[in-house]
């Protein structure tokens, strides 16, 4: 049995680690947080993921993982190596390489010789050659091999991915490392490291590119009166453009996209180009985040001084606890600015922020609130008792940012509803 060695026990790490042990690899979990490691000893995931903890637990209880601070246990003995550490934004946009840079240096003497030290983080285009320069031995192999894994669909995405990149300069070691995933009915993709490392960057971009585009149309619906609903699906059933990533949200965020589209333009601007369409889609974004709150506070009747708002989801998107870029937060955030109190609910995510008050249960968010915003698309709330919600609400209004809701269930209960880019809804104004 192969050993892997796993540098960062956090999500990328911990998913990658749980799924090799699942194909039957020796997993070696290096972590310089004590408390994550002590954590992780113990079978508690620090990340909520469907499925990880199960998994976790049952290889730990078997031996075939285990975690450690300690680069003298888990390097030694691994045939391979990925790098899964953090490559958060810099001041400029672009991706901060230092916890990369640090933890291939200290690897580096404890490799065993002939190991392939394997890039799985989001890294910037080159950092193939920063990894062999800090590890500094001839004998040691470097590759890249992208994630594409999505918050909540982890698993499942790790073992039946659309295809798995392996970017090397030498064709043995690209093998090597497809051997990994030779369990998998997956499509091989084998380029140059550079090509690797820009295949996540672009995957990223258009995905973004593709929910900024959406959402804009939204806008064009609502003010023109076409129903967005409709025209995703018309444009969606031709076979050049398909129908993922056409259903319009309160914009994107999370850990990965507002991160990798600024670095994807830094990096653009370094080597000369100017990435003006990148840095437009980014600007369209965050516009968009903040007419959704604009449009929240134009269905409030009173001042927004004197208005409740309840939300629902605070996560940025439904099966993860991650608030990071959350649009969701970033609509709370300029709700509060206004001076409009606000109560919300995520099943699994909890955050802090002066003037919004945080509750337990989905219900509390109606109490007294003149407007119910969904800004998560959690299905459970889909299943929530109007009549309930408008028994407790001051003013049974709904803004569906998601279109998860029954709506007819809510007009039925006197509900006033708005949604994205449906016929009935009109641009109602716009934070400056």
């Amino acid at each position: 049995m192969e050993t892997v060695g796993i540098v960062g026990g956090g999500y990328v790490g911990l998913t990658t680690a749980v799924c090799l042990a699942e194909l039957g690899f020796q997993i070696r979990i290096l972590d310089i947080d004590e408390r994550k490691v002590a954590s992780l000893r113990a079978g508690e995931a620090p990340i909520y993921e469907p499925g990880l903890e199960d998994i976790l637990q049952k290889h730990l209880a078997s031996g075939q993982i285990q975690a450690t601070t300690d680069v003298t246990e888990a390097m030694p003995n691994a045939d391979f190596v990925f790098l899964c550490v953090p490559t958060p934004a810099a001041a400029d946009g672009s991706a901060d390489t230092r916890y990369l840079e640090a933890a291939s240096k200290d690897i580096g003497p404890h490799l065993k010789a002939n190991a392939i030290v394997i890039n799985k983080s989001t890294v910037p285009v080159g950092s193939f050659q920063v990894v062999a320069d800090r590890i500094g031995r001839d004998d040691i192999a470097v590759a890249s091999n992208p994630e594409f894994l999505r918050e909540g669909t982890a698993i499942n995405d790790f073992m039946n991915p659309d295809r798995v990149v392996i970017g090397a300069d030498d064709e043995a070691i690209a093998a090597r490392v497809g051997t990994l995933y030779s369990k998998l009915n997956a499509e091989m993709v084998l380029t140059d490291p550079a090509s690797a490392e820009i295949i996540k960057y672009a995957s990223n971009a258009y995905l973004a590119t593709r929910l900024t585009f959406i959402n804009s149309i939204a806008e064009v619906c609502e003010a023109l009166g076409g129903d967005v609903e409709q025209v995703a699906r018309g444009i969606g059933l031709d076979s050049r453009i398909g129908s993922s990533f056409l259903h319009p949200g309160p914009g994107w965020g999370g850990s990965c996209f507002p991160k990798d589209t600024r670095a994807l333009t830094a990096m653009a601007k370094r080597s000369g180009f100017d990435f003006a369409f990148m840095r437009g889609v980014v600007h369209a974004n965050e516009r968009h985040m903040k007419r959704i709150a604009a449009k929240s506070l134009a269905m409030l009747e009173g001042m927004p001084s004197e208005s409740t708002i309840g939300v629902l989801g605070l996560a940025f998107k439904a099966g993860t606890d991650d608030t990071r870029q959350s649009p969701a937060i970033e609509v709370v955030t300029a709700l509060v600015e206004e001076g409009v109190k606000v109560r919300a609910f995520d099943p699994k995510a909890h955050v802090e922020i002066d003037g919004l008050e945080v509750v337990d249960d989905a219900y509390k968010v109606a109490t007294g609130a003149d407007l119910l915003i969904v800004l998560t698309e959690w299905p459970e709330f889909a299943e929530l008792d109007p009549s309930m919600l408008a028994d407790a609400m001051k003013k049974p209004a709904l803004f569906d940012t998601r279109d998860i809701m029954p709506v007819t269930d809510f007009e039925a209960k006197g509900f006033t509803v708005r949604l994205l880019g449906r016929p009935s809804v009109g641009e109602l104004g716009s934070l400056a």
